[in-house]
């Protein structure tokens, strides 16, 4: 529950981000400094932060990208309050920085010492199975069609997930927008919330961007695989243009957004290519989720999964993207290639966790087994399940942290960790058993394990010698 010292907090950081935008405009540079001095009065970092790094925490080096005239991220914040609508802005700042990011965090490494459990600070779910697309090695195309969380479900998700400090929830499916009045509906019975959905955009018309609007804490992640050819031959005939008239929409009314693309071994260069990031910046896109294959499901199809050269490929392109060097105007995230800077493996608790549609509460979007129900059981109990537990136990997999994932890179951890904990497969369409889901990562495992210590071992070295 918040206190009158909480609710005093966000008041006052409310009001300067008010006064700070105001003056954005005429100095852009200034504006932009003072909204980091204020975050910081009232989200202070620690070395025992995640942001702290040993050239400071994120609010010295935000400093320093700043107080460079020519930083690409001066101008990158700078398009931020141009572009996007005041009160959007400011509810992004409020809910998941100072509700999500600070305090919930706070709370979570509360709950961690006293139960000895992963706490996660932000919870996916599906408000639906149902999509009208069926995309292949898309991990939600593998459940059926024909599953829903109620709109009571998942206000229990949250309101028992604000209870243990969790106020960022993103909304995945199948395609959560065919709940779009219920989504809405549940944003706006908890503003201090931050809200996601994953999205193909062929939902986003002119009325729910205003509703957007009014809920003020819901941002959207397209769905895109590269341009037209690439990405139909996925998605569907006339999947391409849909995003495209989407993003036209959410740019017009000054909306969040960004992207979310699966890269395999056909499209991989085509979706970190500067022709491609030109055109969805030029969109409005400020930033953009990467997630590597995985052969999830009986009929995944393994040829997808990028080569290891591939692979090695995007760890490099998305740092590039994301220098100072680098003029792009964008912020990707690389959920596999990224562990180095989350600890590893994220899943099972330990930053986020998963519920599809059925209810099945599952360690990761891309591992569906499990022992818990949230429509038969608490939050809290769902995280005391078995197979977390053993996530908890054996977290982070090994010391390399570009080998995260204890199905891609360390599948004998998963198979041990099913098998033990008697958690079952979740695909009520065509169960997939664990044997033969990692056996299919094995090969793989093997091949990337030297080329992800040798950049482990350069990227370590780069650090100390900075």
């Amino acid at each position: 529950m918040a206190t009158i010292k909480h609710n005093a907090e966000r008041l006052a950081l409310s009001a300067g981000i008010d006064y700070a935008s105001k003056h954005i405009e005429k100095n852009p540079q200034k504006g932009i400094l003072d909204i980091i001095d204020l975050v910081e009065k009232y989200m202070p970092s620690t070395k025992h932060d995640e942001t702290y790094t040993d050239s400071g925490n994120a609010y010295t080096n935000f400093r320093r990208f700043i107080n460079d005239p020519d930083s690409k991220w001066l101008k990158y914040g700078t398009s931020l309050f141009n572009d996007l609508d005041p009160k959007i802005l400011k509810t992004f700042i409020l809910n998941l920085g100072f509700e999500a990011g600070y305090c919930g965090l706070e709370r979570a490494r509360t709950l961690r010492d006293q139960y000895h459990l992963n706490f996660p600070w932000v919870i996916l779910f599906d408000p639906t199975s149902a999509c009208n697309r069926h995309c292949t090695g898309c991990w939600s195309a593998e459940y059926g069609h024909k599953l829903n969380l109620s709109f009571e479900d998942m206000d229990k998700i949250v309101t028992e997930g604000k209870e243990l400090g969790i106020y960022f929830y993103m909304m995945t499916g199948g395609e959560p927008l065919v709940r779009k009045d219920d989504v809405i509906k549940l944003c706006k019975k908890h503003k201090n919330c931050i809200f996601s959905a994953f999205t193909n955009g062929t939902l986003v018309d002119e009325a729910f961007c205003k509703d957007m609007k009014d809920a003020g804490n819901l941002f959207l992640n397209l769905s895109i695989e590269g341009f037209e050819e690439s990405n139909d031959s996925r998605r569907g005939i006339g999947a391409f243009d849909k995003s495209m008239e989407a993003m036209d929409l959410l740019k017009k009314n000054k909306l969040l957004f960004g992207t979310s693309i699966c890269y395999t071994s056909k499209n991989y260069k085509t979706v970190v290519s500067d022709e491609f990031l030109d055109l969805i910046i030029k969109k409005g896109c400020k930033f953009s989720w990467y997630f590597h294959y995985m052969p999830v499901g009986n009929d995944a199809s393994v040829d997808l999964i990028p080569t290891v050269e591939q692979r090695t490929y995007m760890y490099h392109r998305i740092r590039e993207i994301r220098s100072m060097k680098n003029k792009t105007q964008i912020f990707p995230m690389d959920f596999q290639n990224d562990g180095e800077f989350v600890g590893g493996c994220i899943a099972g608790g330990k930053n986020y966790l998963h519920i599809n549609a059925n209810g099945d509460v599952e360690p990761c979007v891309f591992i569906h087994y499990s022992t818990a129900n949230i429509k038969e059981v608490s939050l809290l109990e769902a995280l005391k399940q078995p197979l977390f537990k053993a996530y908890h136990d054996n977290q982070a997999f090994n010391d390399n942290m570009l080998r995260p994932c204890p199905m891609l890179e360390n599948p004998e951890f998963l198979e041990r960790m099913v098998k033990e904990t008697g958690a079952k497969s979740t695909d009520l369409a065509s169960p997939e058993s664990v044997d033969h889901l990692c056996a299919k990562c094995k090969d793989y495992a093997k091949e990337w394990t030297p080329v992800a210590d040798e950049l482990w071992t350069a990227s370590q070295k780069a650090k100390k010698n900075a």
